[in-house]
């Protein structure tokens, strides 16, 4: 059995850069990537909006750029992926890497992240990162001036739309059934902006176009006739599934399976297992956020850690 001081789950924004305070604070980390290292931002194209870089920056880059800055200091960073945890108030916890390899360690920090929901039809998957994005605030900007649609009938779904509203010359909502699930202000906010478009009854069909999105064909699903809309941009918002499941028996959640940490904190309900990103955060889901709570995770650790060896030491 491997004993570590300080183990992190999951890489991306919020878990390398609570490897790189880590490994400065020599708590020599051992971070484990997961099933996707780097996270969502390696399936992202430019990324415009994270400060220093003010050309923009490949997603996969700016990650290999994360990760390389955390090995430099280091955190040793491994790919495996974490299948078991059995956690306990004050720890050790112990965590099982691939069901064989086991690990002993002091303070765990969880940024396994959260999971787009996507539709499911191949042209999605096919376009994605060449006009189908799952975060209008994150690539909204690069469709400026153009026409869009967006799928979606909740909160999410109606805020993004009017963000692109904004900025875009026309947007399409796409919903499914003949009412929103959204509260009635966001509602409101829709139906009283002029270049949204809402298509009740309606499912997206296909997404068209070869090497970028070129049109969205609808499919009503009353009377089961279909429409083309030209559109350069598509956006899914049906929602996000945080990375969580292994923790569940041990962890405190919301209905939705995101972590509840304590408020201005990364601390769990378990002492000496903290929680940064998109695992926990359901309301910005920014690089920039993630990388901030993973800063907080790691500084936390520390100081829980330290209080923890004085008393073990008076």
């Amino acid at each position: 059995m491997e004993h570590v001081e300080c183990l992190i789950i999951g890489s991306g924004p919020a878990g390398y850069t609570a490897a790189i305070y880590a490994a400065r604070a020599d708590m020599k980390p051992v971070v484990y990537e997961g099933l996707q290292p780097g996270g969502q931002l390696t399936i992202t194209t430019e990324v415009e909006n994270y400060p220093g870089f003010p050309h923009g920056v490949q997603g996969p880059e700016m990650m290999n750029m994360f990760r390389e800055q955390a090995v430099r200091l280091g955190a040793d960073v491994r790919y495996g992926i974490v299948t078991k945890v059995e956690f306990t108030n004050g720890g050790p916890q112990k965590v099982w890497v691939d069901d064989k390899h086991e690990i002993m360690a002091d303070a765990v920090i969880i940024s396994t992240g959260a999971s787009a929901k996507w539709l499911g039809i191949p042209s999605e998957q096919r376009l994605n990162g060449s006009g189908v994005s799952a975060c209008a605030v994150c690539d909204g900007f690069f469709y400026r001036g153009q026409d869009v649609a967006i799928v979606g009938a909740g909160d999410t779904a109606c805020e993004e739309a009017t963000y692109l509203s904004k900025i875009c010359n026309k947007v399409y909502m796409i919903v499914r059934r003949d009412e929103f699930r959204a509260s009635k202000a966001m509602q409101h906010r829709v139906l009283n902006t002029k270049n949204i478009e809402v298509l009740f009854n309606s499912e997206t069909d296909e997404i068209l176009g070869e090497k970028g999105v070129e049109a969205v064909r609808v499919k009503n699903n009353k009377s089961g006739e279909t429409a083309e809309y030209p559109i350069k941009g598509f956006f899914v918002a049906i929602g996000h599934q945080p990375n969580t499941d292994i923790f569940k028996p041990y962890l405190a959640m919301d209905e939705q399976g995101y972590i509840i940490t304590k408020a201005g904190s990364s601390y769990t309900n378990v002492e000496g297992v903290f929680c940064a990103g998109d695992a926990q955060d359901k309301i910005y889901r920014q690089a920039v956020t993630a990388a901030g709570s993973g800063c907080m995770a790691a500084l936390d650790a520390e100081r829980w850690l330290g209080a923890k060896q004085a008393v073990q030491t008076a």
